[in-house]
């Protein structure tokens, strides 16, 4: 009995044991991988499942020839491809709005539904909205032609074009599965918390020479496809990228699309960079040279609704240029929120 008693006990330790340094066996080899490999800890932790809108089929291919469908596939190849067809370079310059190399599916990953890389899905439903820069209510046309002033450093598309309507029916056909209000989750860009310093350039800069420079190149103009048109990786500064109004140059907005989704192959679930390097790097590429937006000035009607990392005045305070484009943000931020009640965060 006393035998029996104490071999089940002597089962139980040897379990203990068994799992317990099979446990900190685990536990370790991955911490040695993550220090060999620099492999972020979380990479590890079981990716957090995003609502099952980002999980439907968004294949154009699997589409027939129907004239609706000729039309949303029309509005993928200008998304996916758009300088080919809209470019400066593209074969019909008549409608050659855009002014740079770079095309829509750059920004918006994964062809417009990627979660945190300001996913597309449902920006249907969320038009008409209000928008501070115009201070007005505006339509999802008004949303694309913004783009195409800024991040593709182009001319307006008349809203009757046929270009026009094809990106709009591309939008719709991802859109389809949105709810009504067209709020999901991974909207827009990751959060970052806000640094309480200036950005550092030399930090930032060697942020992009380690994890940028495989694809964006040393030179930050990035790495062109076969058909010397489009962009494989594409310029994050020079002629052929976004001038100075795009969303992108304000480092604030830029940091959190970093965070998310770079360098190439990572994932929200696991960042690779640090809040501090997402935003020491998107400083160091948002002060080199660009195209400048012309007639600046008229952004923001309203100036207390202008983003605080906005590089370009006017302002409705008297902080330095200079302090809006590198930072501390935070005494900016504190400023509006004490003399207007204004909580920005961005």
């Amino acid at each position: 009995m006393s035998n029996h008693i104490l071999n089940k006990e002597n089962k139980k330790l040897i379990t203990i044991i068994y799992f317990g340094f099979g446990s900190i066996l685990i536990i370790g080899s991955i911490l040695l991988i993550s220090y060999l490999y620099g492999t972020p800890i979380n990479t590890f932790v079981a990716f957090k499942k995003m609502p099952s809108v980002y999980y439907m089929n968004y294949d154009t291919a699997l589409l027939d020839d129907s004239e609706d469908n000729k039309t949303i596939k029309y509005g993928f190849e200008l998304f996916r491809n758009t300088p080919k067809y809209i470019g400066p370079d593209s074969d019909n310059q008549e409608i050659a709005y855009a002014g740079n190399g770079l095309a829509c599916a750059n920004c918006h990953l994964d062809n417009g539904t990627r979660p945190y890389s300001a996913p597309l899905i449902g920006i249907i439903q969320r038009f008409p909205q209000f928008r501070g820069r115009e201070n007005k209510i505006g339509t999802i046309e008004e949303r694309i032609n913004g783009c195409m002033e800024r991040s593709m450093n182009g001319s307006m598309m008349p809203e009757d074009s046929k270009e026009m309507i094809a990106i709009i029916s591309y939008l719709n056909w991802i859109s389809r599965y949105a709810p009504d209000d067209g709020k999901i989750e991974g909207t827009g860009f990751l959060k970052v918390d806000m640094i309480d310093r200036a950005i550092d350039i030399e930090h930032g800069k060697q942020v992009f020479l380690d994890n940028c420079i495989l694809c964006h190149q040393k030179n930050g103009h990035g790495i062109k496809s076969a058909d010397s048109i489009t962009y494989l990786y594409p310029p994050l500064w020079g002629d052929d990228s976004y001038n100075n109004g795009a969303g992108m140059t304000r480092v604030l907005t830029s940091a959190r699309f970093i965070k998310a989704n770079m360098p190439f192959g990572t994932n929200y679930n696991a960042p690779k960079l640090s809040d501090k390097e997402a935003y020491d790097v998107a400083g160091y590429i948002n002060i080199q040279s660009r195209p400048q937006k012309q007639n600046p000035e008229k952004d923001f009607p309203d100036l207390k609704k202008k983003p605080v990392s906005t590089p370009y005045p006017p302002y409705a305070d008297n902080f330095s240029v200079e302090q809006h484009q590198k930072g501390p943000f935070k005494p900016i931020i504190a400023y509006y929120k004490q003399q207007f009640n204004i909580t920005k965060t961005k």
